[in-house]
């Protein structure tokens, strides 16, 4: 039975005929899993199949048993072709990733396509789509929507705005000059080699000068630019533009080329319209940008004046003028972006009247700020633009006056200090800055200075409101005061005797007064006042000085005692009465040998020890003239010096002469000279002891010098109490 099993062939068909025998339909199911790799239950005879189903659908699949696909036993000659249910049904090497829910999406696009998936075959239950919508088969049998997106389906994409070109702006030079001429220029500007240079303080007045002088001769001109204005070349060439009157015709990282013109005038009249140009662009800079500081929207979006004309410049810069228009005329040679600083220089050095702001804080709030608040202040300001430009270190009222203005617009005043100001000193400046507005400093370096209003700050009109409430409650408590004083004058008793009243302030107290200390002279007495506060003083400054100056006899003292104890420990030698003499000739040509040598032993603070006697010795070793060089300036102590080296060497001093260096002393040793057996003498002072002598008569002349200044300051000041004394003497008989 088992080999005919084998032997018998088993059409598919039979399996999924409902009216076969029960057992050759089970058999045939179980030889449909094997090849097709996929099993289909059925739940009664005539009822649907459950089908297997893909992984992204939710519900079961529902079949009735003649709508089952029939696999087919033949293979496509084609290889690379797949059925569409394997497609669908059979297995994938890869469950994740893009390439496979690709792959996936390609099969279902082919099955519907091919026209696989029917109406047919969803039977009573809705359409099944491919989409963001599934169907789920509760309990109850009906069927739910799921609002869910398929694992294929992408996201909507991100907008991403790129980066826009920034459009190229065309120069004045391109405007106005030809395209053949700009040619020609551009390529005579490659060439130049020379140029002027523009230093740390930008293009003032010398450098325009110098642009015309080269003007006479040549139509172009190359500048070289320097920090800061080398950072920003197209605020460099407005500049230039402005001050000169050329046109920038090439422009290559730090070095501009501008051509004078094609009418330029030579003469010197061509020169004062220049400046006239340039003073009025100056003047009418504040009121160009106070007549554009008030725009309107127009009916295309465009800003506009009210004029109905465009408006010049960006959002940032029109707020920026707006804020800081009418404190000031703006800083032309300003190195950054606009908008344009106010020149603080320019402002007035004293304002009449000015006075400090008055303050007060809000209740239960500390002036003083925290670290965080500090470092967030700090944080807001660093993307601000800068206020002020300011390039002086005094006379600072009317940049402060300014600063109060700008603070009750902004919380913050920037103040960028100018290069090329010559003694800039940026501590004093926030100093002086400090204590005429009373702000808080927040930064402070050699670029700029950022100061914060503080949280007690008050604008002029809340001041004047604070100022004229505390006017009405002083005059409250006057009226207050003087209803008091009526009502207790009228109910005060009329019949109290007189010895129960008091007479403290009245007439008969300061009558009192008068009987027993005499009739008292104002003006004597605010003399003699003063008199003594004179001598007070004096007495005062004169003590100090007395105790300055025996604290240094005391120095002296203790100098005096160091010094005798190390001239106890040396004495010179004594001097040979047999001296070899030589004549006028061989002292002559031994000066002449001396003054030559290019070797010689030099004598410094520490003057003639062991050690300088033993550098004699060695030079007279290879030579009979030795060279001493000393650098003593009173020349009785150099002739000193040369009679104590000749005592202590036995040499004959042939000469001492004047050099540049200080003076030369030219020593002989001797037609008998004899080398002795020890060079280093027992009764002079070593090199440490010579050198702690040096320093203790250096000490020594100071302190007296010093005691002297005291001697002479103790008596002016008693000079000066005996002259008071004498006023005061005098002052009683006047």
């Amino acid at each position: 039975m088992f080999t005919t099993l084998l032997k018998s062939p088993i059409p598919f068909s039979s399996s999924f005929n409902s009216t076969q025998n029960p057992s050759k339909t089970q058999k045939g199911n179980h030889s449909f899993n094997k090849n097709s790799k996929f099993s289909v239950s059925k739940t009664h005879r005539n009822g649907p199949i459950k089908m297997p189903t893909p992984p992204w659908m939710k519900g079961p699949l529902l079949l009735q048993p003649d709508e089952v696909l029939k696999p087919t036993t033949k293979r496509s000659s084609n290889n690379n072709s797949k059925a569409p249910e394997k497609a669908l049904f059979g297995k994938e090497s890869g469950v994740r990733g893009k390439k496979v829910m690709k792959k996936i999406i390609r099969d279902v696009e082919k099955l519907q396509g091919n026209g696989v998936l029917d109406d047919n075959q969803i039977g009573k239950f809705e359409e099944f789509e491919i989409g963001n919508w599934l169907e789920e088969i509760g309990s109850d049998g009906e069927v739910k929507k799921i609002d869910r997106k398929m694992p294929w389906v992408r996201e909507e994409e991100k907008v991403v705005f790129r980066r826009m070109k920034k459009e190229k702006v065309l120069t004045q030079a391109e405007i106005i000059l030809d395209n053949d001429l700009l040619e020609r220029l551009r390529k005579k500007a490659m060439r130049m080699r020379k140029w002027v240079k523009v230093m740390k303080a930008g293009v003032t007045q010398a450098v325009v000068d110098e642009i015309r002088l080269v003007w006479r001769n040549n139509e172009l001109v190359m500048l070289k630019f320097g920090v800061p204005l080398c950072r920003n070349m197209d605020r460099a060439s407005e500049i230039v533009e402005m001050k000169t009157g050329g046109l920038v015709v090439w422009c290559k990282k730090d070095v501009l080329v501008v051509y004078r013109g094609q009418n330029h005038w030579l003469t010197s009249n061509g020169r004062r319209v220049f400046n006239n140009l340039a003073s009025d662009n100056n003047t009418t800079m504040s009121q160009e940008k106070s007549n554009a500081s008030t725009w309107g929207r127009s009916l295309n979006g465009e800003d506009r004046d009210e004029n109905n004309q465009p408006v010049v410049g960006s959002l940032y810069e029109r707020e920026t003028d707006r804020l800081l228009d009418g404190l000031g005329p703006r800083f032309i040679d300003w190195w950054m972006r606009k908008p344009l600083p106010v020149d603080a220089d320019l402002l007035p050095e004293v304002v009449p009247g000015f006075r400090p702001p008055t303050r007060l804080s809000p209740p239960k709030t500390r002036p003083k700020l925290t670290d965080e608040e500090l470092t967030n202040l700090r944080k807001l300001a660093h993307p601000l633009p800068f206020h002020f430009a300011l390039g002086r270190n005094r006379n600072l009222q009317g940049l402060a006056n300014a600063i109060l203005k700008l603070w009750e617009k902004s919380l913050i005043a920037k103040i960028a200090i100018k290069w090329g100001a010559q003694n800039t000193d940026n501590e004093q400046m926030a100093n002086e800055l400090k204590d005429l507005t009373g702000g808080v400093l927040l930064l402070r370096n050699k670029f700029l200075i950022i100061f914060y209003r503080g949280k007690d700050f008050l604008p002029q009109g809340v001041a004047n409101s604070v100022m004229e409430r505390e006017m009405a409650l002083r005059r409250c408590q006057l009226i207050e005061e003087d209803a008091r004083v009526k009502v207790a004058e009228t109910f005060q008793v009329a019949n109290e005797p007189l010895a129960k009243t008091s007479t403290v302030g009245t007439l008969a107290e300061f009558q009192d007064i008068q009987t027993k200390y005499g009739v008292l002279e104002k003006e004597n007495n605010e003399l003699e006042i003063q008199i003594e506060a004179q001598k007070e003083n004096l007495e005062r400054e004169l003590r100090n000085q007395e105790r300055k100056l025996a604290i240094l006899n005391g120095k002296i003292e203790k100098s005096a005692t160091k010094l005798a104890k190390l001239n106890s420990s040396w004495q010179t030698a004594e001097p040979d009465l047999d001296l070899e003499t030589i004549t006028e000739e061989e002292r002559e040509c031994l000066r002449k040998i001396g003054l030559k040598l290019s070797s010689c032993l030099l004598l410094g603070r520490r003057g003639v020890f062991n050690g300088v006697i033993e550098g004699v010795h060695q030079h007279w070793k290879h030579r009979e003239v030795v060279k001493v060089i000393t650098m003593q300036r009173a020349f009785l102590r150099v002739i000193y010096t040369a009679k104590m080296l000749v005592a202590e060497s036995g040499g004959i001093l042939v000469s001492v002469e004047k050099l540049k260096e200080g003076h030369a002393i030219i020593i002989y040793r001797g037609k008998n000279y004899r080398r002795p057996s020890k060079l280093m003498t027992d009764h002079l002072l070593t090199k440490r002891e010579a050198l702690q002598r040096s320093i203790e008569l250096q000490r020594i002349g100071s302190l007296k010098f010093f005691a002297y200044q005291r001697r002479q300051a103790i008596l002016d000041l008693k000079l000066k109490l005996a002259k008071l004394e004498e006023q005061g003497v005098a002052s009683p008989q006047g």
